[in-house]
C-alpha cells in the first residue's frame, strides 16, 4: 500500500510493506525512481518484505540518488540488510543512495518524513506492529497482519481510514483478522472508512457476495475492498 501526503507543500510517499508483488506493480504505475521516500515493514514475514531486494536493485539500476528511509520494529536494519545480502550478496556497497533506518516501538512517537508514527502489537504468530500515521490533520491506521488487540483498537481510535487484514469472513483463525471483526472494530473506533485487505483467496473468490452483503449492512462506515491500483483520497 502506497501512502501519499502533502507536507510543507511537498509530496511525501510511504510504502506500507513490500511483498513479492510490489516491485512489478510499482513499475507498472510508472512511478519515478525518486518517488518513494520511505518504507514501513510491519513484520518480518516473507509476503510482507521479500519484495525489498528487487525494489532496491531496480532503484540502483535506474540511478536513484535520494536517501530511502526504512521504519519498523526493533531489528529492522539487520533484517533489511540480510534480505538484500541473501538475494544479492555484497550488493549494498554498490547502491548510490543511502538506506536510513528508524525503529518505531510501542509507547513512543517518532517523527519522520513529516509524519507522526505510532505503533502497537497486533495478534499474529510473528511479532507484528500495527501503525498509525498522522499528518496535516489526517490519519491512517494499518494493521499489517493479525487480529486487533485492545492496544491496536486504542491506536485506531478516530482515524480517517483503517486498512486491516481480514483473512476470513467470520471464522476465528488464531493470529488473523476477520471481516466481521474488522467491521466491529471500525464501529467501536468511530471510523468512517475501512479497507479490507489480505482476504484469503478462496474466501474472496467463492464468498464475495456474502462479504459484500456483510459490508453493506454497516450504515455508519464506508467499507472498501481494494483491488490492485485502488486509490483512496482522505
Amino acid at each position: 500500500m502506497l501512502v501519499r501526503t502533502e507536507y510543507q507543500e511537498k509530496s511525501v510517499n510511504v510504502l506500507l510493506d513490500c511483498g513479492y508483488s510490489v516491485p512489478p506493480r510499482f513499475w507498472q504505475l510508472g512511478l519515478d525512481v525518486e518517488t518513494l521516500d520511505g518504507i514501513w515493514i510491519s513484520h518480518f514475514h516473507a509476503d510482507h518484505a521479500f519484495g525489498l531486494p528487487a525494489l532496491l536493485v531496480r532503484f540502483w539500476e535506474e540511478k536513484r540518488k535520494k536517501d530511502l528511509y526504512f521504519l519498523g520494529q526493533k531489528g529492522i536494519e539487520s533484517f533489511v540488510l540480510k534480505c538484500l545480502d541473501l538475494a544479492y550478496p555484497n550488493f549494498l556497497p554498490r547502491l548510490e543512495f543511502s538506506l536510513r533506518f528508524m525503529e518505531v516501538e510501542p509507547g513512543e512517537t517518532v517523527t519522520a518524513l513529516g509524519l507522526s508514527w505510532r505503533t502497537e502489537v497486533n495478534d499474529h504468530p510473528q511479532r507484528d506492529l500495527a501503525l498509525r500515521l498522522d499528518a496535516e490533520g489526517k490519519s491512517v491506521f494499518y494493521s499489517g497482519d493479525g487480529r486487533p488487540t485492545s492496544e491496536t483498537r486504542a491506536l485506531a481510535e478516530g482515524v480517517h481510514l483503517i486498512v486491516h487484514e481480514a483473512f476470513h469472513l467470520s471464522t476465528d483463525i488464531p493470529g488473523h483478522g476477520t471481516i466481521a471483526g474488522c467491521l466491529e472494530m471500525a464501529r467501536a473506533c468511530r471510523v468512517k472508512r475501512l479497507a479490507l485487505v489480505h482476504i484469503q483467496r478462496n474466501v474472496r473468490r467463492e464468498r464475495f457476495d456474502e462479504i459484500r452483503e456483510l459490508a453493506n449492512s454497516v450504515e455508519d462506515c464506508e467499507v472498501l475492498i481494494p483491488e490492485p491500483g485502488h486509490q483512496i483520497k482522505l
